[in-house]
């Protein structure tokens, strides 16, 4: 494991998940922290005047970092967390930047409720987590993009067989599901809702795995997603997201999701 992703992994569980907020970010931040998760302001300060009260609310704190990924100075985690025995229980997609030293000094996340009836009967986390095809890093970033570009930006949703696999496509989705008729079954419900996809912020990739960080638009409102992508043998063969609709400007502790 990466010192990266030990970095990433040790702000959320020793931090959150075990309460050492100030430990923690003394450890693994760097000279700066700026949030865009909207409801924590920027620095140390705004991480502890949020997760002060926060866990006072949840002493119970099951938090699990289930994937993580990394792609040159960018982290990416996903990561389930059940609080006060399941009394809540969220799905949260994190991505970091860092410094030099491996330390973070950025972080954009996404997060929904765990949803426990899904279309496919998968979970919203399951699946594989291990990265492989290393040698294929760039080639399967390259087919996210065009991807994304084509079928989620585009709305060309009769290509989605290019990038797709007709044989396998697990979804996480909890409202799709699996295979290529379930996606353009999804495609007509969100458009329905006026769903669409509007920019790609990031994306990075290691091995089988591609995260995509977009604005998008639905319900009339603008939302966060994070999707995550795994590849095999040049085709996406499963995907997860985390869907968060954007809070509006003036309820912003800081410069906002993106």
């Amino acid at each position: 494991m990466s010192e990266k992703i030990v970095n990433a992994k040790g702000l959320y569980l020793e931090g959150i998940r075990d309460g050492n907020m100030q430990e923690a970010l003394d450890k693994y931040t760097g000279e700066r922290y700026t949030q865009h998760s909207t409801g924590v302001g920027d620095g140390k300060e705004g991480f502890m005047a949020f997760f002060g009260p926060f866990l006072k609310r949840n002493p119970v704190r099951d938090i699990q970092v289930v994937r993580a990924i990394e792609d040159g100075r960018y982290v990416f985690v996903h990561v389930y967390q059940s609080l006060n025995n399941g009394e809540a229980k969220w799905v949260t997609g994190d991505l970091f930047d860092t410094d030099d030293e491996d330390r973070m000094i950025e972080h954009w996340d996404v997060i929904a409720p765990y949803v426990e009836d899904t279309a496919s009967g998968r979970t919203m986390v399951d699946g594989p987590t291990e990265v492989e095809d290393l040698d294929k890093t760039e080639a399967n970033k390259a087919i996210v993009r065009a991807f994304v570009d084509d079928v989620l930006i585009g709305g060309q949703h009769e290509k989605a067989t290019q990038y797709i696999s007709t044989e396998q496509y697990d979804q996480h989705n909890p409202e799709a599901e699996d295979g290529l008729v379930g996606v353009q079954k999804h495609f007509q419900q969100a458009k329905g809702r006026g769903g669409r996809y509007v920019m790609v912020d990031r994306l990075i990739g290691q091995g089988n795995f591609v995260v995509v960080y977009s604005l998008a638009q639905r319900d009339g409102g603008e939302w966060a997603y994070f999707d995550i992508f795994r590849l095999q043998d040049d085709k996406i063969v499963e995907h997860w997201d985390v869907q968060e609709r954007i809070l509006p400007e003036d309820q912003w502790n800081n410069s906002g999701k993106f």
